[in-house]
């Protein structure tokens, strides 16, 4: 029953964007179309630069940082970095780099001259370099945390760092040692994040509405416009251009996973010879040095976020100014105001993470290993198909269950998109917990549903509240779902930032935003609360 309450809506939905492609006139239209291949040229180069740019970013902040106290001071920082939601990320850095932002603020009295803000296309520019840099700057903390989760497993970390301090016994520069010895044996555990990674950037849609080029959009954009189309003719070389992103992306995929392990991964990067001593090195790079880097990428974040708080209150802020001459809570009193917006957010992101939580306990729970294996492949298909794509089978869906349109119909999208995520979070904590303590609780005369409730679930207490919380945040970003299968009827503030985003109502877009990072902020830190250890 388990089986069939996820994996029928999960199948029908795949089969229905797969039906959808069949429209051969459709892909002629495609075809003959002269944006399709500036498109699909755009999304190649964004994608393929932002992922690259992300794993060298990652690879040198890692030796940099590993292993050394920074190391730690990175890890602490990472936790409140991922939990900045993309679209409120782009929205904050679109603050800072516009003409009319604070960097340009920044430099006008005394470098610049700039009486009024300049037409430089610094967001949505032609060349897609906003979107890249907003990709990047997303992507390298989630290839950092990828990497932590490897390197604080305590025999890793050990044998690693055994390995390293060899290698410079035997005369190898700190650098030297760590491209040398270290980065071959983790860049082959990177592949699958990396994978992820270049999935999401080639297919995102929502950041690239925020900060992405416009003349021409990426594929994924142009896929989404005509999908919106009233004309079904449009609509389906929509799902044709969906189709022809999929099969880029398996594509790039395939050539990814199948990527030898070069000499330019051994050991090309380097900067210290073999034979240079570590305190040469260390000389070379002193602490400071070593430190910048995780300094700077935090500065950004920190930076992100205070465009957004200080952008959320402004009032009168005429250029070059560095502070509005007025603060005002009028876009708060307006968010306030929208109860049924903020409303819909919690009750969707609620229901649809409690949904996903209840269905992965009672999987991990009762499901055989070889039913287990089986079915996860399927309910991995929201993370491995293009959003567009996902989200075209999902329409057919609830068109064909007669809930489009309808709360219901969000509900089980919001549901189908968290579920992958509970999963992976709650999977390690619920599938490692000693099964001696069931055999202890039957030997003392009790049943399962006594062990379950009074032993295992309150001893994973902690790994169930964080995996609520990662189901609440998927939720509340969910932007494609809700515009297409609620049909215009419901907003969440997730869908009011991103269509005020290109409206000049700077302070009500920056509110929204904060709004949509506060909420999954207060639900993991809710999690935190109820996971703490408690003395009785």
């Amino acid at each position: 029953m388990l089986a069939a309450a996820l994996g029928l809506p999960l199948l029908w939905a795949a089969w229905a964007a797969a039906a959808a492609g069949l429209d051969g006139a459709a892909w002629r239209a495609l075809a003959a179309n002269p944006q399709t291949a500036r498109a699909l040229g755009m999304t190649l180069w964004t994608g393929l630069t932002a992922s690259a740019l992300a794993l060298a970013l990652a690879a040198w902040l890692l030796s940099r940082t590993f292993p050394s106290p920074a190391w730690a001071r990175l890890v602490r920082w990472l936790s409140p970095m991922l939990a900045i939601p993309h679209a409120a990320f782009a929205i904050g850095l679109a603050f800072l780099i516009s003409p009319s932002g604070w960097l340009l603020r920044a430099l006008s009295p005394w470098a610049t001259g700039f009486a009024a803000p300049p037409p430089w296309p610094t967001t949505q520019d032609p060349w897609g370099l906003g979107l890249i840099a907003v990709l990047v700057a997303k992507e390298v903390p989630f290839l950092l945390w990828t990497a932590a989760t490897q390197l604080q497993r305590a025999e890793v970390a050990q044998r690693w760092t055994r390995e390293l301090q060899l290698a410079r016994s035997l005369g190898y520069g700190a650098r030297a040692a760590w491209w040398r010895v270290l980065w071959p044996q983790l860049w082959p555990r990177l592949t699958l994040p990396l994978l992820a990674v270049l999935a999401y950037s080639v297919t995102v849609v929502d950041m690239t509405l925020v900060i992405g080029p416009t003349s021409p959009p990426t594929l994924s954009v142009l896929a989404w416009q005509w999908l919106l189309d009233a004309d079904t003719r449009v609509n389906a070389q929509g799902a044709a251009a969906a189709w022809l992103l999929a099969g880029v992306l398996a594509l790039l995929a395939g050539l990814l996973w199948r990527l030898p392990r070069l000499a330019l991964w051994r050991g090309r990067w380097t900067s210290g010879a073999r034979g240079a001593s570590l305190r040469e090195t260390l000389r070379k790079r002193p602490p400071q040095a070593r430190a910048w880097g995780l300094a700077a990428l935090v500065a950004l974040y920190l930076a992100v976020m205070l465009a957004l708080a200080v952008g959320s209150v402004s009032g009168l802020w005429p250029f070059p100014a560095l502070w509005p001459q007025t603060l005002t809570w009028r876009a708060w009193a307006s968010v306030g105001a929208s109860s049924a917006t903020v409303g819909t957010t919690l009750t969707l992101a609620l229901a649809s993470a409690a949904a996903a939580l209840v269905w992965s306990v009672g999987w991990l729970e009762y499901a055989p290993p070889r039913w287990d294996a089986a079915l996860r492949r399927a309910i991995y298909l929201p993370l491995v198909l293009p959003p567009v794509l996902w989200v075209l089978g999902l329409e057919r869906l609830c068109i064909s269950w007669g809930i489009d349109a309808r709360w219901s119909g969000l509900w089980l999208a919001h549901t189908l998109a968290a579920v992958p995520y509970v999963l992976i979070a709650l999977s390690p904590a619920y599938q490692g917990f000693d099964a001696r303590y069931r055999q202890l609780t039957a030997s003392l005369g009790h049943g399962r549903w006594v062990f379950l409730a009074r032993v295992k679930w309150p001893l994973l207490r902690a790994a169930l509240a964080a995996a609520l919380a990662v189901g609440f945040a998927v939720s509340v970003a969910q932007y494609l779902p809700t515009v297409f299968i609620g049909a215009g009827r419901y907003s969440t503030v997730t869908t009011e930032a991103i269509t005020l985003a290109s409206s000049a109502q700077r302070s009500l877009t920056a509110a929204y935003a904060w709004l949509q990072w506060l909420l999954p902020v207060l639900g993991f830190g809710l999690a935190a609360w109820v996971g703490r250890p408690r003395n009785y």
